[in-house]
């Protein structure tokens, strides 16, 4: 290591003491907070042992545990309409087969309204006029396509409202009348069908070309009924809020309600009763709130909570009658808080801090920077430095880039920047062509260019900070997540003279093996992926944009972390590029989580995986680091290869043979007979489902299958086995 890089780090620990990891990823103390339809009460995501769970108190009570969970932390939480139950989501190891449930307030009582295991439940709408009941999503018909139920959460019965006849998604009204549906295009872009309510017929409404597929969306009614309100691009650059009339013809014609021509935009407030747009937020470095829709008085709030905590706030909740909010405060260097705003007295109260443990330690601000690519387009980006920052020092970068990629990074509290700058090193979160929220212009540059001008952006970020004074062009690593994963073993193998070190989670190694696993239910949109990627029919182009392709190429270190269970990007992603090196004796190290997905939600995973990292960019870029300590030996984490990192006393993960395989259902013998009678129901079921299915979803679903057959109760297996054959007989037309 470089001796001056050891100096300026023991330089660093003498002027900002180190946050320890857990205060930064460790369990919140609460989150996700939301209060009931009369303003009595409080819920909240706490810890039970560890674990997330759903908690509710009276607003000035004592709060208790409604859920005692241990496998998985809930997700969303939320009250009923109806004031007696909290609705949360929740899935089993990380494979976002969600299920939704209720829980009573009173006695604690858990009611699973989707108790059906492989369905990805969504939850479609809730209305306070039907307070006993949600519009819920489910695949169990068909893998591929939502059905819409109205389930009642007292008693879990579930009534069709309508079979999904093969579309991406529909639109209800304030009534949960079905109003509209979409699908894709082959060309990438979509269509708006509307139903005339008087005949029942279906009517072509609004075809949008792929240019502006992204930024072009109807999004819901007004509570009249006469406006679809929803986001347009056609025309211009920037998504408009906009407003059509839903009848034929109306599609070409919106009226514009807001636009920007900084950004797209990126959010809004409505009124709970009308279901009107009284607010527009657009993002660009950061969130701008214009209100358009002052009859409410709102504008009044805004600047008083501007007042109380800054610019940086979102309303999360709000009484039935809207007189009461809970608001969120989160600047860059601040530790998000909540707050209940009292709108009649224009009064605020404190709530909770998510994180309190971190009030005190040397957070650190962000900086909104416009970065110029090689060929004129502008990244809208965030830098962090660390707190002892001097001008001049050249420090150690992280390239942190964002996953999607039609997603963006954003201003705010960030506790990866916040690690890493508190560690020693800068960090850059560039948004890439391809990101979303800067126009379509922004956004379509990236089509087709995985591996190809989206990376070079990336290195034009890099050279922008070397440029700027604060990078040591010689210690500069990337690093990110899903497709953030994607660009680090992209760069470590396009570019390898650049990077010292990478860091991959959950990133696919080659785009063709990625587009025949994805999800069944993702199959109404696999045109955006063979439009904007690439499509399985050119399997030359997509070897050329896949690092497992170049992987001979990869010179310098790179920590891989991927979730056994993660149904977007499969574990054998990372087997394969792991292979790969081992193969060609590169050194990787590469940690696996056997209950976790597309991510770490685990906190004592995700801790072993920073704790991880953070030793791994000690070693090769020189910033500080906390000792990995038991974080390891406290999680599920699974050492598949030390790639020469100093774990300790962590040994090597050595599976069982077929341990990660599971059962191999194309040889078992199984046949109906073997199946109890509901199997055997469900068998037929899948049959007919059969019929339906196109030819080219059938080895993605097989696959899809045979991935998550180690996963599988025991009892399940021979039905596993037995569809999995019949696809397999399917596919070779036997």
């Amino acid at each position: 290591m470089d001796p001056l890089a050891i100096f300026a780090a023991a330089a660093i620990a003498v002027e900002t003491p180190l946050i320890p990891r857990e205060l930064l990823f460790g369990n919140p103390e609460r989150s996700s907070v939301c209060i009931s339809p009369d303003g009595s009460m409080l819920a909240f995501r706490a810890p039970v042992d560890g674990t997330l769970n759903a908690w509710v108190q009276p607003i000035d009570g004592d709060a208790k545990a409604l859920t005692n969970f241990t496998d998985r932390p809930i997700g969303g939480l939320s009250f009923s309409w109806n004031g007696e139950q909290l609705i949360f989501t929740k899935d089993s190891g990380g494979d976002e087969n969600n299920h939704i449930y209720a829980v009573d307030i009173d006695d604690a009582e858990i009611h699973d309204l989707t108790p059906i295991d492989g369905v990805a439940a969504r939850m479609s709408g809730a209305s306070k006029e039907r307070p006993d009941e949600l519009v819920v999503g489910l695949n169990d018909r068909d893998p591929q396509y939502h059905d819409l139920y109205i389930v009642n959460t007292r008693t879990g019965e579930r009534e069709l409202l309508q079979e999904n006849e093969g579309y991406a998604g529909y639109m209800l009204d304030a009534d949960w009348n079905v109003r509209g549906r979409m699908n894709m295009t082959e060309d990438g872009g979509s269509l708006t069908e509307m139903k005339n309510m008087d005949t029942g017929e279906w009517f072509e409404f609004l075809k949008v070309e792929q240019e502006d597929s992204m930024g072009t969306s109807p999004g819901g009614f007004n509570r009249k009924g006469d406006k679809l309100y929803g986001t347009s691009s056609i025309g211009r650059d920037k998504a408009a809020v906009v407003w059509w009339s839903p009848a034929e013809g109306a599609g070409s014609n919106p009226t514009v309600v807001f636009e920007s021509d900084k950004a797209d935009i990126s959010g809004s407030i409505a009124n709970p009763d009308t279901y009107e747009p009284e607010a527009i937020a657009v993002s660009y470095l950061r969130p701008e709130m214009t209100v358009i829709d002052n009859s409410n008085n709102i504008a009044t709030d805004l600047a008083n909570l501007e007042k109380l905590g800054g610019k940086d706030f979102g309303i999360t909740d709000r009484t039935k009658d809207n007189r009461t909010w809970v608001v969120a405060f989160g600047a860059p260097e601040d530790v998000p808080t909540y707050w209940l705003w009292d709108r009649d007295n224009q009064t605020g109260k404190k709530l909770f801090t998510t994180w309190p443990a971190l009030e005190g330690q040397p957070l650190v601000g962000m900086k909104g920077v416009e970065i110029p690519t090689r060929d004129g387009l502008i990244m809208p980006s965030y830098v962090t430095l660390p707190a002892s920052y001097k001008e001049g020092q050249s420090l150690p970068l992280v390239m942190l880039i964002h996953g999607g990629p039609w997603a963006r990074d954003s201003w705010g509290f960030n506790p990866l920047h916040q690690w890493l700058a508190n560690r020693g090193y800068a960090v850059v979160s560039p948004n890439f062509r391809g990101s979303t929220g800067f126009g379509k212009n922004h956004l379509n540059a990236g089509d087709r260019e995985w591996y190809g001008k989206m990376q070079d952006d990336i290195n034009d970020a890099a050279a922008w900070a070397v440029e700027q004074g604060f990078a040591d062009e010689n210690r500069m690593c990337i690093m990110g997540g899903s497709y953030g994963g994607y660009a680090t073993l992209a760069g470590m193998t396009r570019d390898p003279e650049l990077w010292a070190c990478g860091v991959d989670i959950v990133g696919p190694s080659h785009v063709g093996t990625l587009l025949k696993t994805i999800p069944p239910y993702w199959a109404p949109i696999i045109t955006m992926f063979t439009t904007r990627v690439g499509s399985l029919d050119e399997p030359e182009f997509l070897d050329s944009i896949s690092p497992l392709t170049h992987v001979q190429k990869i010179s310098k270190p790179l920590l891989i972390g991927q979730g056994a269970n993660d149904p977007r990007v499969k574990l054998s992603e990372s087997d394969q590029i792991v292979e790969a090196m081992n193969s060609a004796d590169l050194p990787v190290t590469y940690v696996v989580f056997p209950d976790e997905g597309h991510g770490f939600r685990n906190p004592k995973n995700n801790m072993a995986f920073m704790a991880t990292t953070e030793a791994f960019l000690a070693k090769h870029l020189g910033g500080r680091a906390e000792p990995i300590g038991d974080s390891i030996n406290e999680s599920t984490a699974q050492v598949r290869d030390k790639g020469g990192l100093d774990f300790g006393d962590v040994a090597v993960y050595v599976a069982e043979e077929g341990a990660d395989e599971g059962p191999s259902l194309l040889t078992m013998e199984v046949s109906v007979e073997d199946l109890s009678p509901e199997q055997q129901t469900q068998f037929n079921q899948f049959l007919v489902q059969l019929d339906q299915l196109p030819p080219e979803m059938l080895q993605m679903v097989l696959d899809q299958i045979t991935a998550q057959a180690g996963q599988a109760p025991a009892e399940d297996i021979a039905l596993g086995a037995l569809i999995a054959q019949t696809l397999d007989k399917k596919i070779k037309g036997e």
